[in-house]
This record gives structure tokens, C-alpha cells and sequence, in this order.
């Protein structure tokens, strides 16, 4: 590997001296570009962006815009001066990555890319979470992981890791992802799953100084971010829930027929489930017919299997109408939600550009 073909994206916001001594083990290990990216950070840090531009190049956000902001900032640079470059990584500038193992993912991704003769293909540098992790960061990295199975029914162990390698050929497909925060980074592993996209993960050792504290990483606020569509499609569907529920409700006590309160219900609720998740959701903006016909086809289908299998329960067991549709919706949500995202609101996205 010939390591003047690396390029190294260092995003850094009120970093401390931990950047340098990274800064200055990586140049003696690899003889790599490295871009550090500036954002935003406070007068004070000054001198330590000065004492890294022997070493790096140094880029500067005149204000503070987010992890991802950063490292699309390193990546148009790269691609714009650095055209020579194989692979790029991104590392955290708190010292939390070790020099070998930035080494050792960058060799990663020359071996599997040669190895699958693909053109873009990322690599995750995938911490061991043993011995005194931090809560909030083994936490968090376990509900982002399930929760990306779920989505893209991949498994990777470690979905917040900061230190990925990508080549040169993945640049317009990353600076294309949304999010300017930490929420850009668990994007980009969707995105890739989404477009068939090789991901590798390595084992690698961090280093957790004083219990994460140099993170910047806003547990509340962040967390939101990254979950923020899951979130958006749960709002959407308990609203759209509540709507469902008071009309059957309504419509069993005047007919007391569960299959037409449940149809007519669904029919009401499932027209105002589709605009909310096209316009606020999945913020799609593809052919609206194309996406309506595609909604009407899962809405018929999980009709059906409510209706069938909610008149089953109500007839074949002592629980009520009202719990056992309760009961069926809660089983059918997260079909809902991965049919809708991986076909009706993202199935056109060629078609929008």
C-alpha cells in the first residue's frame, strides 16, 4: 500500500493537544495527506490549529455546523486537489483512535476493494466495547445497531464509529447524504445498505479518556438527529393510530360489524398516513400518483391481514375488539414502516433528481 494515496479527514471542534500528538503519530506512520477541518471552533484553539499546518491542511467554518458539515467540507477538498488519493479515512480528533488501526483499516480497504474488484466500498473500524466503556456510549451504539437491522436488515456492530475508510469513488455518493451532524454518519451506513454498497468492519482499540468527556456529542439532542425519521414515521403512525381507533371505535358501536368498521376506518386513516409520511416523513418529492398506487397496494395488503386476523382473535378467543386491535396494529408497524421506506417513498429516487 502505498500510503501517499491516503487521505485523512481529521473534523475538529474545540479539540485539545490529543489532536497534535494524533496528528504527529500518523505522519510517522503513514506518509498521508490530512485534512483537518475547523468548525467552528473557539479563539482559544487557535494556537493548536497553528502547531498542526506542518503536518495537515488546515480548513476553517467560521461557525460551528456539525460533524457531518466537516467531513463533506474535508471530502470536497480531497476531490477538488488531492485526485491522486486511493483511500480516505475519517478519524476523531480526541486521540481515541489508534494511529495502527487507521493504518490497518486504509490496508483494509486496498485488500477488499482489489479482492471484490468493486469501485466503491467502505470500511468501519469497529471497537470491541469491553472492559470500562463509558454507559451512554455502549448505549447508545446498541440501540443504534438493532435499530439498524431492523431498517436495513444488516448487521454491523459498530454503527457510531468515527474512524471509516471509503474510496475515492464513494465522494459524490457521500457529499449527496443528508445531515450536517452526527446524524450524517448513521445516513451514510443507510444509504450504502440502500445501494448495495460493500461494508467491512475491522476490530479495532479505543481508547476512552475520562469517561468520553472530550465527545461533543449531545446525548438528547443528537440521539433525535439520528433517529429522526424512525421518530418522524412513529409520530406519523400513532396519530395515524388514534385517527384509525376512534373511527372504528365509533363506526363498531353504530354497525357492530368489526370487518366495515375496520375497513372504513382504515380508508380514512390510510389517506391521511400517506400525505403525512410523503410531505413530512420521508420529505419525498417523486411522481405522486406513482407513490399513491404503490400505497394503495400495502395499504390493501395490510388491510387484509389486519382485518383477517383481528376477526380471527375477536371470534376465536376472549379478548375484546378494542385490545385485539390494539394487539394487530402494534404487529404490523414495522412492516409499514420497512416496505414503505425501502419501496414506495425511496423506490423513485432516480426518477426526482
Amino acid at each position: 500500500m502505498n500510503s501517499r494515496n491516503i487521505s485523512i479527514i481529521i473534523p475538529a471542534y474545540e479539540p485539545d493537544d490529543k489532536m497534535i500528538n494524533l496528528i504527529k503519530k500518523l505522519k510517522k506512520i503513514l506518509d498521508a495527506s490530512i485534512v483537518v477541518v475547523d468548525d467552528g471552533s473557539s479563539r482559544k484553539c487557535e494556537k493548536i490549529f497553528e502547531q498542526v499546518q506542518g503536518n495537515a491542511i488546515v480548513l476553517k467554518h467560521k461557525e460551528n455546523r456539525g460533524k457531518g458539515a466537516a467531513i463533506k467540507t474535508g471530502l470536497i477538498y480531497i476531490n477538488d486537489n488531492l485526485k491522486e488519493t486511493e483511500c480516505i479515512v475519517t478519524v476523531d480528533a480526541d486521540g481515541q483512535h489508534k494511529p495502527y488501526d487507521v493504518k490497518k483499516v486504509c490496508e483494509n480497504l486496498i485488500k477488499y476493494k482489489k479482492l471484490f474488484l468493486v469501485d466503491k466500498i467502505m470500511v468501519i473500524g469497529s471497537r470491541c466495547f469491553t472492559g470500562n466503556v463509558p454507559f451512554r456510549s455502549k448505549f447508545g451504539n446498541t440501540m443504534t445497531r438493532y435499530i439498524y437491522k431492523v431498517v436495513s436488515r444488516i448487521s454491523i456492530w459498530d454503527t457510531q464509529s468515527g474512524l471509516r475508510a471509503f474510496s475515492f469513488d464513494m465522494i459524490p455518493f457521500l457529499l449527496n447524504i443528508k445531515g450536517d451532524r452526527y446524524e450524517y454518519e448513521i445516513n451514510v451506513l443507510l444509504e450504502a445498505a440502500k445501494n448495495n454498497i460493500k461494508i467491512n468492519e475491522i476490530t479495532i482499540k479505543t481508547v476512552y479518556i475520562a469517561n468520553n468527556k472530550s465527545s461533543h456529542f449531545r446525548t438528547i439532542r443528537d440521539s433525535a438527529l439520528i433517529y429522526k425519521e424512525i421518530l418522524k414515521f412513529s409520530i406519523s403512525s400513532f396519530i395515524s393510530f388514534l385517527l384509525d381507533y376512534f373511527m372504528y371505535t365509533l363506526l363498531n358501536i353504530i354497525t357492530q360489524n368489526i370487518v366495515i368498521s375496520n375497513i372504513f376506518a382504515r380508508i380514512v386513516s390510510a389517506s391521511f398516513n400517506f400525505n403525512m409520511n410523503k410531505k413530512y416523513v420521508y420529505e419525498s418529492k417523486n411522481n405522486i400518483w406513482k407513490e399513491a398506487m404503490k400505497y394503495l397496494i400495502l395499504a390493501t395488503f395490510i388491510l387484509l391481514i389486519n382485518t383477517t386476523i383481528l376477526n380471527f382473535i375477536v371470534s376465536n378467543t376472549i379478548i375484546n375488539a378494542y385490545i385485539a386491535k390494539i394487539m394487530v396494529e402494534v404487529f404490523l408497524f414495522c412492516v409499514s414502516y420497512l416496505v414503505q421506506k425501502k419501496l414506495i417513498f425511496y423506490g423513485d429516487k432516480e426518477e426526482a433528481k
